[in-house]
C-alpha cells in the first residue's frame, strides 16, 4: 500500500505581514527621532534676561498709562486729515519727552517715527495727508516726571 501524497501545508502570509508592519513602524519612528535630534531648537536667546526686563518695563509703562486720571487721547479726524494726541492735564508742568511711532503692519517700508512735540495745552497735531490709506498702529512712547508711559492704538486712515 502506498500512502497518498500529501501536499505541504499552506503557509499563511499574516505573520510576515505583521512583522513587516512592525519593522516599517520602527524604521519610521527611528527616522522621526533622528530628524528631531538633528533639528536645532533655540527657544532661549542669548540676552533673554535683558529682553525680559525690557518687556517688564514696557508692561509697567502700559499699566502706568492706564492708571492716569484721564486717558491719553489719540483721535483722527478724517475730514481734516489730522491726528490729535492729547495728554492728560495731570502731566502738565512736567518735562515730557518721547516719540510717536507709526507702524504699518502690511508694509514695513511705510513705518516712520516723529518726535513728541507738545503745545502748551499738552496737545500735538499731526498731519496724515502723506499716510497711505489703511490700518496703522500708533505707538506713543514718552516719559514725564521720570516715569515711562506707553500707549498703542490702531488707526485707520481713509482716503
Amino acid at each position: 500500500m502506498t500512502s497518498p501524497i500529501t501536499a505541504p501545508p499552506k503557509r499563511s502570509a499574516w505573520p510576515y505581514a505583521i512583522v513587516a508592519v512592525f519593522v516599517l513602524f520602527a524604521v519610521y519612528i527611528g527616522s522621526m527621532v533622528y530628524q528631531a535630534m538633528q533639528t536645532d531648537v533655540n527657544l532661549v536667546s542669548a540676552d533673554y534676561y535683558q529682553k525680559e526686563l525690557a518687556h517688564q518695563q514696557r508692561m509697567n509703562a502700559v499699566a502706568r498709562t492706564a492708571a492716569l486720571p484721564t486717558p491719553v487721547q489719540v483721535r483722527h479726524d478724517a475730514a481734516s486729515r489730522r491726528l490729535t494726541l492729547q495728554l492728560p492735564a495731570a502731566l502738565a508742568g512736567q518735562a515730557v519727552q518721547g516719540q510717536v511711532h507709526f507702524f504699518r503692519p502690511s508694509d514695513k517700508a511705510l513705518d516712520f517715527t516723529l518726535p513728541l512735540q507738545l503745545a502748551a495745552d499738552q496737545r500735538q497735531l499731526i498731519n496724515t495727508n502723506k499716510m497711505a490709506p489703511g490700518l496703522w498702529r500708533v505707538q506713543l512712547d514718552f516719559t514725564a516726571g521720570g516715569q515711562a508711559y506707553f500707549l498703542e492704538q490702531d488707526l485707520t486712515v481713509i482716503e
